[in-house]
């Protein structure tokens, strides 16, 4: 799809929720499909697929840890588990398991954590996912991915089934904008230029990349060229793309819904510093947990909102002149 100079961002469903859907066709087509859930699913929406296929559906009950070790039992056995719980829950209490039994192996388990980063709102911060992103890259051998919407979520949930290898995919509790037509194709492990720019990237993952593009289009009233980059694959990161931006625009500006210290951005300026360092500025969570309140008024307070993005934008471009 060629990059358009203006998108009009209509709020679509959240991407747990398109995830449920992409289950339950996945399951219509391919009988290898199981999916695993810990007591969650009606909020991760995994529920539609345990209504249409039970036989395949099992309801591990509270112990995420032992979900995600029968995940893999069952990865070793030849199916395609699908093991689904917040995203707090899969890595903060999963790790372990999903080490050894997954990672070590390298078998063939998808887990999918929902209500990730703080935009969960008023269940607080502790079920907010924010170390999720680090946590998941950490483990050798694992792919992750964090789509941007609806439409990127069903496809890239769909091209995990059909990946070989762990992966883990980062869903959002909230509703966000559909940024992509239907016709959009999607690759693991690379990007997609939403926006053309010659002044400064913004690479963004998750529900940042709607804002980054909220952001653009602010900077270009300003007579600011900015490039947009949906990095949808976290791991393995799209050099190429991260290094054409480097040398085309001389700056860029990482934001994510996740700790800056351990998240994208510093994969991200792991890249850049390979091959071809320019300023950075980061945008996500400062070293802090959050609190219970709505998304927007969280999102807001730790500065996730495309005001942010542009404010790093004008930071980097002082710091490149």
């Amino acid at each position: 799809m060629p990059a358009k100079t203006k998108y009009e961002l209509k709020m679509g469903s959240a991407t747990r929720e398109a995830f449920g859907k992409a289950l339950v066709e996945l399951g219509k087509t391919n009988p290898n499909i199981v999916v695993l859930d810990a007591d969650l699913s009606k909020s991760t929406y995994t529920a539609g697929f345990a209504k249409e296929f039970p036989d395949r559906f099992i309801e591990c009950g509270i112990a995420e840890s032992n979900m995600m070790g029968i995940a893999a039992g069952f990865a070793s056995s030849g199916k395609i588990p699908f093991a689904a719980t917040f995203s707090v829950f899969a890595m903060n209490k999963g790790f372990e398991q999903l080490r050894t039994t997954a990672a070590y192996p390298k078998v063939n388990v998808k887990v999918v954590g929902t209500h990730s980063g703080i935009s969960i709102g008023e269940d607080g911060p502790s079920q907010m996912s924010i170390e999720d992103l680090s946590l998941a890259c950490s483990l050798a051998g694992f792919t992750v991915i964090s789509p941007a919407d609806e439409v990127s979520a069903m496809a890239l949930v769909k091209a995990a089934a059909e990946f070989v290898g762990p992966l883990f995919i980062r869903t959002g509790r909230s509703k966000v904008p559909v940024i992509y037509g239907a016709d959009q194709k999607f690759e693991i492990g690379k990007s997609i230029e939403l926006l053309e720019g010659t002044d400064v990237t913004l690479i963004a993952t998750g529900l940042l990349v709607a804002e980054s593009i909220r952001a653009a289009e602010a900077l270009e009233s300003e007579g600011i060229s900015a490039r947009v980059i949906d990095m949808h694959t976290v791991k393995p990161l799209d050099r190429e793309a991260i290094t054409k931006a480097a040398t085309e625009t001389g700056a860029i500006v990482v934001s994510e819904e996740h700790l800056v210290d351990a998240g994208l951005g510093v994969r991200v300026a792991q890249v850049v510093s390979e091959t071809h360092p320019v300023p950075m500025e980061f945008v996500g969570i400062q070293n802090t947990y959050a609190e219970s309140a709505s998304p927007e008024q969280l999102l807001d307070k730790y500065g996730l909102i495309a005001r942010d993005v542009t404010a790093a934008a004008h930071r980097v471009l002082k710091r490149k002149r």
